[in-house]
């Protein structure tokens, strides 16, 4: 179980917090890709992926490797479990809020279907 306080969980929410870094993960979602493969979509220098990619790494979410010259991303999906396991806390709290405002509509429905003079009439 992932703490709600992990630590490790900050820097995967920053990194994920940046639409150009989720249009990454998505993009190696695909297969391994060359840091220029994530750059070229975005029309930024590869300096500035290169920062990119930097804070990916940091979160854990992507590995580079480095052959030669070119350096070869791929995604890490371990880190996105973590929060994923943590965000579920929350689905589950708006899940039964929601349930208890879907029962709570029902109710006043069936009791509005039962007394057709009562209407919406203050």
């Amino acid at each position: 179980m992932v703490e709600l306080e992990s630590p490790e969980l900050t820097p995967v929410f920053h990194a994920l917090g940046d639409a150009t870094r989720r249009r990454m993960l998505r993009e190696l979602a695909g297969g391994e890709r060359t840091v220029g493969q994530l750059a070229q979509p975005f029309a930024i220098s590869l300096a500035a992926a290169s920062k990119h990619i930097k804070v990916l790494e940091n979160a854990g979410l992507i590995r580079r490797e480095v052959r030669g010259r070119t350096h070869i991303c791929r995604l890490d999906p371990g880190p996105l479990a973590n929060a994923q396991e943590w965000l579920s806390f929350y689905e589950r709290f708006w899940t039964g809020r929601l349930d208890v405002l879907d029962r709570l509509l029902r109710e006043e429905d069936a009791r509005k279907s039962q007394d057709p003079n009562r209407g919406d009439v203050q």
